[in-house]
């Protein structure tokens, strides 16, 4: 059968006071949007159509890579009118499954689940129980436990709000017959909208089977109307994010504060990560490794056998096997370190490559560079790579020491087990198995007074 996935995204989101549409606000550095097409786009034999309307050239500026057909809804008439949008761009024999751009976390077995109730005779509906359902839309069964109607908050009688069942809006059933309820729509109610939802008893009045199932867990298909929501679903997903890792062998200090805002490549065993943790991108992470608390890693790979110390920011980046990096340490983008580097304290290290055994430990920044096997770059050392215009490139040969606070004036060679004097600038290739210097001679002028400061 053919899939044909509605995501309605129209919504202004008034309650979230933004300026940017509801849909495109993020959890886990993802708009919500984008979580929902994610999910969706897994199934097979599929056909997805994005109804969007509030700040339409933004979203769709936003999400240009969804592969999805775009229908705007002009007017924002209620969540029929929104489907009415799509109507001339169903098959009859297409199964419509009915999903929110603003409901983020819902899972693809959930959504396998409720699909599987849908047949010639029957629909899917998703339906929760929730300890306050104010705001939601109450599900109406008869005596038997069949559902007969949902009713809106606003049009609940007293006894229909105390109902716990409610609707999600996610749904499911064959595109000829919704087409057809979709031209009986009307919009006869406190709010003059055209409900979606009224779907549900025109369904019943032909003898349509209601088959309802039910998420996981709440938060599956909860909403996002305000900011409040939107952090309550971050740390839901968060929470989610740290057992599925807890689950394979992660020890978290503390899962509530670990943040992974993208996803895992790879995991090795004995893994220890600290409070405060940020993993973003795509993040593959070795066996035996220890990050400290504060660090943010973004779309690198870290070798078995790593520690990270506090407080590293660390960006598309290699780090080899048995490397020691921090604390206060940032690897910027196309950074690569071999086996058994050390980078220290206040250390930048940008678009270099540093082979095995080289130490970089105190207070430096290193860019544009290739530095070999066993060198060790002193304090306060400056690769000079920029003139303002353009960027050149430093290489250190193997087994080369850097003096302290030594700027090298790129571009510049420093050759094998060289090395250079503390204090030097150095603007020539330094020749290998040498010492280079570049210092003005020391002077001590005898008799020479410390200025004092003027009485006012």
């Amino acid at each position: 059968m053919k899939i044909t996935t509605i995501i309605l995204a129209a919504g202004k989101g008034t309650r979230m006071h933004s300026a940017l549409p509801k849909v495109l606000h993020k959890i886990a550095n993802k708009s919500l949007l984008r979580h929902v097409y994610d999910m969706c786009s897994q199934l097979e034999n599929h056909d997805i159509k994005i109804v969007y309307g509030h700040g339409a050239e933004l979203v769709r500026e936003s999400l240009t890579d969804l592969q999805a057909a775009w229908i705007e809804q002009k007017q924002q008439l209620g969540t029929g009118h929104a489907v009415q949008q799509v109507s001339d761009q169903i098959a009859d024999d297409d199964v419509v499954l009915i999903l929110y751009g603003d409901v983020p976390l819902l899972k693809l077995s959930t959504v396998k689940a409720l699909l599987a109730n849908v047949n010639p005779q029957s629909m899917g509906l998703l339906t929760v129980e929730l300890d306050n359902p104010t705001g939601y839309g109450r599900i109406v069964r008869n005596s038997v436990g069949q559902v007969v109607k949902i009713v809106e908050e606003k049009d609940a009688s007293v006894s229909e709000k105390h109902i716990h069942e409610v609707n999600t809006g996610i749904m499911a059933m064959y595109g000829g017959k919704l087409k057809k309820w979709l031209e009986r729509l009307t919009n006869n109610n406190s709010q003059s909208e055209y409900y979606l939802t009224d779907v549900i008893e025109m369904a019943v009045m032909e003898g349509v089977d209601i088959v309802t199932g039910q998420p996981e867990t709440a938060e599956e298909v909860l909403g996002v109307n305000n900011r409040i929501q939107l952090s309550q679903l971050e740390r839901a997903y968060q929470q989610e994010q740290a057992n599925f890792i807890m689950a394979r062998g992660v020890t978290l200090k503390d899962p509530l504060r670990f943040d992974l805002r993208g996803s895992i490549a790879s995991l090795g065993q004995d893994i220890e990560i600290d409070i405060n943790v940020i993993l973003e991108g795509k993040v593959s992470i070795g066996n035996n490794v220890i990050i400290g608390s504060n660090t943010v890693i973004k779309n690198s790979i870290i070798g078995d056998h790593v520690e990270i110390l506090a407080n590293c920011v660390i960006e598309d980046v290699v780090i080899g096997r048995g490397s020691r990096i921090g604390p206060y340490a940032r690897l910027r983008p196309e950074t690569v370190l071999g086996e058994d580097v050390h980078i220290g304290n206040f250390v930048e290290i940008k678009k270099s490559s540093i082979a095995k055994g080289s130490k970089v430990n105190h207070l430096s920044y290193i860019g544009d560079a290739v530095v070999g096997s066993n060198v060790n770059i002193g304090a306060g050392t400056i690769t000079c790579n920029y003139d303002g215009a353009n960027k050149f490139g430093t290489i250190i040969e193997d087994g080369a020491f850097i003096g302290s606070d030594t700027q090298l004036v790129a571009p510049v060679v420093v050759g094998k087990n060289a090395t250079i004097g503390a204090g030097s600038t150095v603007t020539k290739d330094a020749p290998g198995n040498q010492l280079t210097l570049s210092r003005v001679k020391q002077v001590s002028i005898a008799g020479w007074q410390r200025p004092v400061k003027r009485e006012k």
